[in-house]
């Protein structure tokens, strides 16, 4: 599992979930997981949620930190509880630093989001293509030009943005590496 935080800033719009992202963009060829922060914007034609689709939910944010991860040779179903590690990663990230600033409220995660109260802090969605899986996941930076309630990085929880990110990366990461050593010990039964 390869990783890496892109420092220039752009906007994710939907067309970034694909298959080789890291790679075509920033020559990261196999299993990854890379960041940068950007606007959000996704028209209902690059969205992958028919469930937002449907209900035509507009999906944006004025300033978020975006996560793309690509795992090849995986089912959507690992795909999805990737999906779900990575959204208590984060959640357990923000509770720790919360927790070192003495700042009280519970934090809770709902299936592949983050919450705290009725407030939404992230995004996400788990896709497959021919060649592999991919996941999206944002969280957002501040709380601009968003068409739900929401709780962000920096105005609620005062927490620095690329540091953050680091610390996602890595975690996620270490947990990936786990996982797969894990398949790999495993006695066959008979």
């Amino acid at each position: 599992m390869k990783t890496k935080f892109i420092k220039k800033v752009f906007p994710y719009t939907g067309a970034e979930l694909r298959p080789h992202f890291a790679y075509e963009n920033h020559g990261i060829l196999g299993s990854s997981i890379v960041s940068w922060v950007g606007p959000c914007d996704i028209p209902f034609d690059h969205m992958v949620d028919l469930e937002d689709v449907l209900a035509q939910s507009p999906i944006r944010g004025g300033m978020m930190l975006h996560f793309i991860a690509e795992v090849f040779n995986q089912s959507l179903f690992s795909a999805v509880a990737l999906q779900r590690l990575l959204a208590s990663i984060v959640k357990d990230e923000i509770e720790c630093r919360w927790r070192m600033s003495k700042k009280k409220g519970a934090l809770r995660r709902d299936g592949d989001d983050v919450f705290w109260g009725d407030r939404k802090i992230t995004i996400s969605i788990a896709s497959i293509s021919a060649v592999s899986t991919q996941i999206h996941f944002a969280v957002n930076v501040n709380n601009k030009n968003t068409p739900v309630k929401t709780a962000a990085l920096e105005d609620d929880f005062e927490i620095n943005v690329n540091e953050f990110a680091q610390s996602i990366l890595e975690a996620f990461r270490r947990e990936f590496v786990s996982i797969d050593m894990a398949t790999q010990k495993v006695k066959p039964l008979r």
